[in-house]
């Protein structure tokens, strides 16, 4: 069993928003006490929004933990763990220049965790930003034989 999702899963979903929305909180209330004009809260505020937006759309879906157990990947999130086969993987996406970088495993049956797996896969540096994912890569090649082995 071999690890493939990033270690920096839990500092995106637990430390980070603790991080950003404490900071903020501590901006607006130097603000407050600090007789600041009422109209620059604007931007604190602003970022608040644009900041749990963001964290909804490209952090709050990611799993906790993914391995690669050869015919089948074992995907852990908070205290639920479900065994995905190759072959029930219908489609394998990554992004490009995005952070964190997400994996999407879409499935062919629903399962625990509904219908799309999305996680986070270990960086390997590259000096070209638009390089493909190595992770991403190997399984969408993976998927592609074992749906070929159950046809």
């Amino acid at each position: 069993m071999k690890k493939i999702s990033s270690a920096n899963t839990v500092f995106y979903k637990k430390i980070f928003p603790v991080l950003w929305f404490g900071i903020l909180a501590a901006v607006c209330v130097g603000m407050i006490f600090g007789k600041a004009p009422r109209f620059a809260l604007i931007g604190p505020l602003f970022m608040a929004f644009l900041g749990a937006v963001l964290m909804k759309a490209l952090i709050r879906d990611l799993m906790d933990e993914v391995y690669d157990c050869g015919d089948s990947l074992l995907v852990k999130s908070d205290s639920r763990e479900e065994r995905i086969e190759l072959a029930n993987i219908m489609n394998v996406s990554a992004t490009i220049a995005t952070n964190p970088p997400r994996v999407t495993l879409r499935l062919i049956e629903p399962g625990t965790f509904g219908n799309e797996i999305v996680f986070s896969p270990i960086k390997q540096f590259t000096l070209n930003p638009f390089a493909r994912n190595a992770i991403a890569e190997d399984l969408i090649v993976r998927v592609h034989q074992a749906r070929s082995r159950h046809a």
